[in-house]
């Protein structure tokens, strides 16, 4: 119900006394909390201090997710006892529990989701749950039962959205904005079958309201509004001749948070497959940051290594960098380690968009990128991203140090000798530039490119290739030639990740067909 540790429920606030009493008679709570809870920030620097000795994450990720993360982890690390409840087995966060449970993921659990405008929307399961995986409110009930707290016998999410709405309306008399009065008393077949509905919805009322204050009247104790001045204040860091540049997180189209449900879809993944640094031309050329190399970020909290984007769009001081990558998908991009933990004093809201930043170039001796069928051991680059595409893996890499055998570095990496495998390979010294290729059957099943620098052929249309039951000799010959060969279209980096429409098809039908 999108409520925070400063609030108590149903909407209702700690710097109300009237409140506290309130919810408190509703639940006859012995032990009513009188005071807000610490906000995120404040909880994780809590227990890095030892103040809270036990800790309960859900549904999130902070080890990649929070600001300055490297505090966050060292808490994490630290915690006496850490249980994290999610849907996947495996993530930056998990790593440091003590207790796994198994959560249900959103589609296939029941109950309410609310949005912006207060619309209330039934959600209802799609799928089965897999193994002992249990709805949150499951989990949190049983622990509750098993701790000897009363209150938590629920049977279903219909029971648990009754005592909410009940709640909303107890004692409320029009004092209060959220009311959900009208639904109550909601049936479970009523409640199975509810429209989305804005709230208020107030008793007697089914279809709620879509517009607040049109009556001229707030939820105030004189029913006037208040204006608040607000004083802007500079950033709690400035930039300086060490770090004078302006570090900007924030998100790509197709990815949501940190990458533990989103980065398993090819076709998301496929819009954009590496972390990266956006700068303005004339920064990066004053860093010596060509576009398509490796750059190194430092702050005073941390520092990545990403693929450097230069682009007039950018704005001149400041660089972008998306905060989705974690440690389970990329070698040192988890740029929220990067940014700073100052925050609003009000909100708790971090700055995410202003952390002082330096910039420089990461020389390594080569480049490289897999496709390969089958996840591959990527332990010889010291930059490696993985992501999932169609029907295979993709691995970006870079090293420090040259192989003095690329084939038969790449012949392990690749299992090339497996039975059944056909290998293609081409090798130049002079430029220390290799091509391998592994075929099983007839199909392409794994290829991998390394150069001296960044500038290697395309990958797109050699994703293509891998969806193909047969790939002949003269195709063959085009793997390791770099390019596709006659009739075969590359239709370049993805740019509709619905449809799997690429720039280069996009600029033909520009050119061809206007």
């Amino acid at each position: 119900v999108g409520a925070l540790a400063n609030q108590l429920a149903a909407h209702m606030d700690f710097d109300n006394p009237q409140h506290i009493d309130r919810v408190g008679r509703f639940w006859d709570a012995a032990h009513m909390a009188r005071g807000p809870g610490l906000k995120a920030l404040e909880l994780f620097q809590a227990v890095e201090r030892g103040e809270v000795k036990a800790l309960w994450v859900m549904a999130t990720n902070p080890a990649v997710s929070m600001p300055d993360a490297n505090r966050v982890r060292r808490a994490l690390e630290k915690c006496e006892f850490l249980v994290v409840s999610d849907c996947v087995a495996r993530t930056d966060t998990s790593v440091h529990a003590d207790v796994l449970l198994p959560a249900l993921a959103w589609g296939e659990k029941e109950g309410t989701v609310t949005n912006s405008e207060r619309r209330v929307s039934r959600q209802r399961a799609f799928l089965e749950g897999p193994g002992e995986a249990r709805a949150d409110w499951e989990i949190l009930s049983g622990v509750a039962r098993r701790l000897g707290y009363s209150g938590f016998e629920y049977r279903s999410a219909h029971e648990i959205f009754i005592e909410h709405a009940r709640l909303s309306a107890f004692e409320n008399d029009g004092e209060r904005d959220f009311d959900l009065s009208g639904l109550a008393d909601l049936s479970a077949r009523d409640y199975d079958a509810l429209p989305p509905v804005q709230w208020p919805v107030k008793a007697g009322e089914t279809n709620g309201r879509a517009r607040l204050f049109s009556d001229g009247k707030f939820f105030t104790p004189g029913r006037r509004a208040r204006f608040i001045a607000v004083t802007p204040r500079p950033p709690g860091v400035g930039t300086s001749s060490d770090y004078p540049l302006v570090l900007n997180t924030g998100r790509v189209r197709d990815q949501w948070h940190t990458m533990t449900r989103t980065g398993k879809s090819p076709r998301l993944s496929g819009h954009v497959v590496e972390p990266y640094a956006e700068l303005h031309p004339v920064d990066a050329q004053g860093f010596d940051v060509a576009d398509g190399e490796l750059v190194r970020l430092t702050t005073r909290w941390g520092g990545a290594l990403l693929r450097a984007r230069v682009a007039e769009t950018q704005r001149r001081g400041s660089v972008f960098a998306p905060m989705h990558w974690n440690d389970q998908c990329a070698s040192a991009a988890r740029v929220d380690g990067l940014v700073n933990p100052v925050q609003d004093p009000q909100s708790g809201q971090p700055e995410f968009k202003h952390t002082p930043l330096r910039v420089s170039p990461y020389r390594p001796a080569w480049y490289g990128f897999v496709l390969s069928r089958d996840r591959v051991d990527s332990g010889a680059a010291s930059y490696w991203v993985r992501s999932r595409r169609q029907g295979l893996w993709h691995y970006e890499l870079a090293g420090e140090a040259l192989s003095g055998d690329w084939a038969g570095c790449a012949r392990g990496m690749l299992q090339a000798d497996a039975d059944g495998a056909q290998w293609s390979e081409m090798f130049d010294s002079a430029q220390q530039s290799y091509r391998g290729a592994r075929f099983v059957d007839g199909r392409l099943d794994s290829c991998v490119f390394i150069g001296p620098d960044h500038r290697l052929p395309p990958r797109d249309w050699l994703i293509d290739l891998f969806a193909k039951d047969a790939v002949d000799g003269r195709e063959r010959m085009r793997v390791l030639a770099g390019t596709p060969g006659t009739g075969q279209e590359d239709a370049g980096g993805i740019v509709c990740s619905c449809f799997s429409v690429g720039r280069n098809t996009l600029c033909q039908a520009i050119e061809e067909h206007g």
